[in-house]
């Protein structure tokens, strides 16, 4: 499990506390209501102390055998963000709060455009290894914070520049690459959507510093985040994120066009 922050720990204590006192109420005991459910006595009373994130069949199981109405149930979209790292959460809210997202990655594909497969792979390379509980919280953190693609109600203006190399690197082996340049060529064609290519044989980069995110919020201002070994950081200093405004610009103009950039995915695509 990944360390308990405040917000995320206060959650979890109070299903678990909502999911005792019904289960307090219909007369069962932990173990009762765990072999109603399918659980264990021990799953039950970690949940009831806050100590597990349940899962929709715990929570549906829950709701059913304890009469609760829906009101068991209904508490799955505060559970699944509380077994989010904070700093997914972060970005997650941020994301969901602007009207335009700009990103320059140098070392695997964006994380807002990462197949299941390609995300899967590119956690299960981490050293040291994340436990399998590990990955799979990271992975379904990350195909939440990817839902804000397919939001009919908001609808910002992503640009995703990738250096050649992004491209090039074959996580989880050459099907799971090409599935992930066509998911590029599929996400290209979105309206609010564009895809740029920097070329290898591109003297010019301006991005050689690593990878960074814009985020234009709705108020007017911007902030930067950066995530690199062992940190994730948001950048709110003015005269830092104008420094990454500028360095974006010149990046985005280093690039080749989304139109040229879509024919060399394309082309990669074939070769790979």
């Amino acid at each position: 499990m990944f360390d308990d922050d405040d917000e995320s720990t206060a959650v979890l204590r109070m299903v678990g506390k909502i999911i005792k006192g019904y289960r307090e109420r219909a007369g069962l005991t932990q173990a009762e209501l765990g072999a109603a459910i399918g659980y264990s006595e021990e799953q039950v009373s970690s949940v009831e102390r806050g100590r597990r994130a349940p899962k929709e069949p715990f929570l549906d199981g829950a709701d059913r055998v304890l009469g609760a109405n829906g009101l068991i149930s209904g508490l799955k979209k505060d559970v699944e963000e509380a077994r989010y790292p904070k700093k997914v959460r972060d970005l997650a809210k941020l994301e969901r709060e602007a009207v335009e997202i700009c990103a320059y990655d140098n070392s695997v594909v964006n994380g807002l455009l990462q197949t299941e497969e390609y995300l899967r792979a590119m956690f299960g390379l981490r050293r040291p290894a994340f436990s399998e509980e590990e990955v799979e919280q990271l992975v379904a953190a990350r195909l939440a914070r990817q839902s804000i693609m397919d939001d009919k109600q908001m609808v910002p203006a992503f640009n995703f520049v990738h250096d050649e190399a992004t491209l090039r690197r074959p996580v989880g082996g050459r099907m799971v690459l090409r599935r992930q340049l066509e998911r590029l060529l599929e996400v290209g064609q979105m309206r609010n959507v564009e895809v740029q290519v920097l070329p290898l044989r591109c003297e010019d980069n301006a991005g050689l510093d690593g990878s960074f995110h814009l985020l234009r919020l709705k108020e007017g201002t911007t902030v930067g985040y950066r995530d690199v070994q062992l940190a994730s950081r948001l950048i709110s200093d003015r005269k830092e994120v104008q420094i990454l405004e500028l360095r974006y610009g010149i990046i985005r103009a280093q690039a080749l066009t989304p139109r040229e950039s879509s024919t060399f995915i394309e082309k990669l695509l074939g070769e790979t």
